[in-house]
């Protein structure tokens, strides 16, 4: 029970079938008392259920908290209902995909605001409440779109450049604390919002990686949890890319 007595918020989890709720699967396997969040109380209260279903009596408490992380007071309100938090898992995420010449502004500036601002506040509210228990881990989710370029992605991976970038300030700004902060980068993703989008071949993007696959979110979900976790302790400031090799080839 690796995460017995410790709570993690993850935002961006309150749908079945995304990263989020794989992640919450494997921290609440492992004993953690979860904060779900998203904007569908539904969809959230699923969430919710299916945790206690997996895990039975040896999975630590699971709520669903709304949140429009998009929103900087959603994201206040977010922080003082969270409380004190050992681990948070910045994972939401707004995707965009269009040519440079056609990116609207609107859609420009709601990407920056949940994948760049909402990750900014939450780090900036919750890592002192970190500090004072003691310490803490912070994971972000960034992509390999933050590395390579790729038609259509030039806001979203900027987005996620920006993260890695916040990555390593904020590893040298709270290490002291004794809160660290690393990212995963995912490659292809088989996440239900994207088979939804794409279809189940992905338009063949597990094909650009060295595995010649994409990842079930479960898979990426264990390298979160492992930066999440002591067994991680010496590391602060890493990008792990969990791409199938996508970068490496």
């Amino acid at each position: 029970m690796e995460f017995a007595g410790k709570t993690a918020l993850i935002t961006g989890s309150g749908a079945i079938g995304g990263l989020g709720h794989a992640t919450a699967r494997v921290l609440a396997s492992q004993g953690a008392d979860l904060i779900i969040t998203g904007t569908d109380p539904e969809r959230g209260a699923q969430v919710v259920e299916d945790l206690r279903a997996a895990g039975g009596e040896s999975t630590g408490t699971a709520r669903f908290v709304a949140a429009d992380v998009a929103d900087p007071a959603a994201v206040r309100r977010l922080a003082d209902d969270a409380g004190a938090v050992d681990i948070l898992i910045n994972n939401a995420s707004l995707m965009t995909l269009a040519p440079t010449t056609e990116q609207d502004i609107a859609t420009y500036d709601a990407a920056f605001a949940v994948n760049v601002r909402a990750p900014f506040l939450l780090t900036a509210l919750l890592a002192t409440k970190m500090a004072a228990g003691g310490g803490g881990s912070i994971v972000n989710v960034s992509s390999t779109a933050a590395g390579l370029g790729m038609p259509g992605m030039a806001v979203y991976g900027a987005t996620k450049a920006a993260i890695e970038s916040l990555t390593r300030t904020w590893a040298a700004e709270f290490a002291a604390s004794n809160v660290r902060v690393n990212a995963v980068a995912p490659g292809p993703m088989r996440t239900s919002k994207v088979v939804a989008a794409m279809g189940p071949d992905m338009g063949g993007m597990g094909l650009t990686t060295a595995l010649k696959r994409t990842s079930d979110p479960a898979e990426v979900a264990q390298v979160i949890a492992f930066l999440a976790s002591d067994r991680a302790s010496y590391m602060t400031g890493a990008i792990v890319a969990a791409d199938g090799g996508r970068t490496a080839i």
